[in-house]
């Protein structure tokens, strides 16, 4: 009940077409009831001598005996003087409209719920995508890319059948079957009860079928996740599995983990395509159970049951069960969607710990210091930074170096606040950053990585990634500082060049270099620099270096390195070991200590 008032939810901003598609529903109802009911009054035509005239039924009176009399009155008198084949023509004719407004009203209702469905997995899809770019970065340390992909894909597309199969549920076939058994129980009332006892017996056997389907779609779509995860890592690493020659051992997990899936797919499929004949199978014994019992009232003239009535009553009824077969299966449906929702729901429900406080202050640059004061982090509970404090002064250049899994990256990414710190404060001119409104924090800050992140579009669009609009002067000025400039214009198109997806089209140096043009066309007065020359080759190296100088010229810099020998101008090298600060100075200070860590790091380098 909890998932279906979160449908609910969404369908909200859509109350009107939802009002709309209701009253469509009910009028093509009526118009259905009007359609099947004629079949009595062509039975009438049929078999009744002709020019017979049937009494005056009188004054009006609100009730279905006078109707049926006025109907019949009205008809005996058209017989009488268009005789039986104008009878039957007007009652053909009346039919054709009445299907010809039915079926319009069909088309409208289901407009408006093309338009509700569409708009809720669109605004389904955006909540999704808006909170995973909220989301902290750790929240993507443990969940799978793949199983992410899934979530914003597969389970979307299974809760769009799902709020599908629930608005036919809601609006369309509860009200077909509730003008069809009004007019049962105008009809007779006491086939209508031996139909309606049967209910619960149906109810118990489809919620029996059903009870496992959503633990069971739960499971199939987790086991799709790990399989696109499988997909993702092998377009990533393809270079790998082929230089390793493990293209066996990839077929072997993708294998696996396929047929996994395939087998809880197969289960969930088997156990929805029951709705259908489990829901048929009853009807008919509904169906067999009322032909026998009002066989027996027409037999016996219990009641007001003629042969036309009975007649009309069966085709009444038979049209009930395909609306309450479609129940059946959107019931099916939602259970299996159900278990999508969930999956969403641990998404859209994740804790976002970087929230921005109510009166945030807003700041549009850098005056004086960075200060980390007795900083704690901890991941999984195990300590990653410990009591870290250290301040930076506005224009040095700072180099943090240590070894691998000592917490350097960590501590260069609690600055723009992708974490934030367990115990401690960061201050930016005094102020803590967790004070500060979160986009004017990260405009201070210009990032580049150890693997530069590019996108799967033109140079122009990847180096004014990080502002609003890109002014062709601009772009190239930075390009040129970032020595980025010559090898685009090699290109075919020039800055108009598609670098491909990741930019697998340039190589390790050129990514890089278009990286740092985008950190020099945003202009941060602070920059981090993550390893950012430690994977290319020397010559690369020397071009990026140039360019990282360029980048670094009146700004604050912190540097994290293992290359001991680009840092070496540093106003300030921070060492870092096991989560502490465990020596700072220059370069030349740090080499006096020749029993210290930095020492000791520089001489294993020299070697």
């Amino acid at each position: 009940m909890t998932n279906i008032r979160l449908l609910l939810k969404y369908f909200a901003p859509y109350k009107w077409s939802a009002v709309k598609n209701i009253l469509y529903n009910i009028l093509s109802a009526l118009f259905a009831l009007l359609t099947f009911t004629l079949i009595k009054p062509f039975l009438t035509v049929l078999f009744s001598p002709a020019g017979t005239v049937v009494n005056n039924p009188g004054p009006f009176h609100l009730n279905s005996v006078y109707i049926e009399a006025f109907s019949k009155y009205y008809l005996s008198v058209f017989i009488d003087k268009n005789g039986q084949s104008g009878a039957l023509m007007l009652v053909v004719i009346i039919v054709i409209g009445a299907s010809l407004f039915k079926n319009g009203f069909i088309f409208l209702a289901n407009n408006c719920m093309a338009f509700i469905r569409s708009s809720t997995v669109r605004d389904l899809r955006r909540k999704l995508y808006d909170k995973i770019l909220r989301l902290p970065l750790s929240f993507f340390t443990d969940a799978r890319k793949g199983d992410v992909m899934t979530r914003i894909s597969n389970d979307v597309q299974e809760v769009e059948i799902s709020v599908m199969s629930s608005l036919t549920m809601m609006f369309r076939d509860p009200i077909l079957i509730l003008v069809f058994v009004i007019y049962l129980f105008v009809s007779s009332y006491e086939l209508t009860l031996s139909a309606l006892a049967l209910l619960p017996v149906s109810a118990w056997l489809i919620g029996r079928a059903s009870r496992t389907l959503r633990s069971s779609s739960l499971m199939g779509q987790q086991n799709l996740g790990r399989l696109l995860t499988i997909v993702e890592e092998t377009l990533t690493g393809l270079r790998i599995v082929k230089g390793f020659n493990a293209e066996e051992k990839m077929k072997a997990q993708f294998s696996e983990s396929n047929e996994k899936y395939a087998k809880v797919f197969k289960r969930v499929i088997r156990k929805a395509y029951l709705a259908s004949p489990i829901s048929e199978f009853l009807s008919t014994i509904v169906v067999m159970i009322l032909m026998y019992v009002g066989g027996n009232l027409v037999l016996h003239g219990s009641g007001n049951m003629t042969p036309p009535s009975l007649i009309v009553y069966l085709v009444v009824f038979s049209q009930i069960i395909q609306p309450a077969k479609n129940i059946t299966t959107a019931y099916f449906a939602i259970q299996k969607g159900m278990a999508s929702i969930d999956r969403i729901d641990q998404v859209l429900d994740a804790e976002e710990t970087i929230t921005e406080k109510e009166n945030a202050i807003s700041v549009r640059g850098f005056k004086d210091s960075i200060e980390f004061r007795g900083v704690w982090y901890a991941y999984n509970n195990e300590p990653v930074l410990r009591d870290i404090n250290l301040k930076i002064r506005k224009g040095q250049t700072v180099a943090i170096v240590g070894k691998s899994g000592a917490g350097k990256s960590t501590l260069a990414d609690l600055l723009p606040r992708f974490m934030d710190s367990d115990k401690g404060s960061i201050l930016i001119d005094g102020v803590d950053i967790r004070d500060l409104k979160i986009k004017d924090l990260r405009y201070l800050m210009g990032i580049v990585s150890q693997q530069p992140i590019l996108f799967n579009t033109s140079f122009k669009e990847n180096i004014a990634f990080g502002v609003e609009t890109a002014d062709m002067e601009k772009v190239e000025n930075a390009s040129r500082i970032a020595n980025a400039h010559d090898f685009i214009m090699e290109t075919d198109q020039g800055y108009e060049y598609y670098v491909g997806e990741s930019g697998n089209k340039l190589s390790g140096g050129q990514r890089q270099r278009i990286s740092i043009a985008r950190a020099i066309m945003a202009n941060p007065p602070i920059l981090i620099l993550d390893e950012a020359t430690s994977a290319l080759d020397t010559e690369s190296e020397r071009l990026v270096q140039d360019a990282i100088l360029n980048l670094m010229k009146s700004r604050t810099s912190i540097v994290i390195a293992h290359r001991l020998s680009t840092i070496q101008h540093a106003d300030l090298i921070v060492v870092i070991d096991e989560g502490r600060i465990v020596e700072t100075g220059t370069h030349t200070e740090l080499m006096t200590k020749h029993d210290g860590f930095y020492s000791k790091l520089h001489s294993f380098q020299a070697i």
